[in-house]
């Protein structure tokens, strides 16, 4: 048996966790294409009652969601299923909640925008050995649209309350807006 075999269970089912529906909806396309049977939910209640009913072999749960910690859900299904691997998303990452993160059973932590690729490298890393680097990495410019895109349609496509969000000029966020996304 290989090491690879004895950390990564064979069975592709995976549970998406995310409140953003755009997000979890691209994910879930993304995660199917790479060979995962994905179920998906958009609450922490959803999610806890997807893994009694069936804990699947892989998790990607959001941290905050609108009814609770996603990390109560990586929680449950460590305790359903041990050999269960799970990382945790989040869009307000810090050291004190990625440690939490993992002591609770996730086996790793990554921030928002994360792309489907990162997330199957974190999903599939042997346990031990340190995950490699992507590929094709996003720029800094590239993560900082994705984040005011993020935040623009979390208000509602609403420029001048986007700009009080970011703390930004509503000039200076209307000329980022019209302009095409970075590579």
């Amino acid at each position: 048996m290989t090491l690879e075999a004895a950390t990564v269970p064979a069975e592709r089912s995976l549970l998406i966790v995310d409140d953003d529906k755009s997000f979890l909806q691209r994910l879930a396309r993304a995660m199917e294409s790479r060979g995962f049977t994905v179920t998906s939910s958009d609450t922490v209640s959803d999610g806890l009652q997807q893994v009694e009913k069936a804990p699947p072999a892989f998790a990607v749960v959001d941290m905050r969601l609108g009814d609770g910690n996603g990390l109560d859900v990586i929680s449950a299904l460590k305790r359903r299923r041990p050999d269960a691997r799970g990382i945790v998303l989040t869009g307000y990452g810090n050291i004190a909640t990625a440690v939490n993160a993992v002591k609770l059973g996730a086996v790793d932590y990554l921030a928002k925008p994360a792309d489907a690729d990162d997330v199957v490298a974190a999903l599939l890393s042997i346990e031990g050995r340190p995950a490699q680097p992507p590929e094709h990495p996003m720029s800094a410019d590239r993560v900082r649209w994705e984040h005011i895109q993020r935040i623009y349609e979390l208000c509602g496509r609403n420029v001048s309350e986007t700009a009080r969000q970011l703390n930004m000029h509503r000039r200076t966020l209307q000329r980022i807006l019209a302009k095409r996304a970075p590579r």
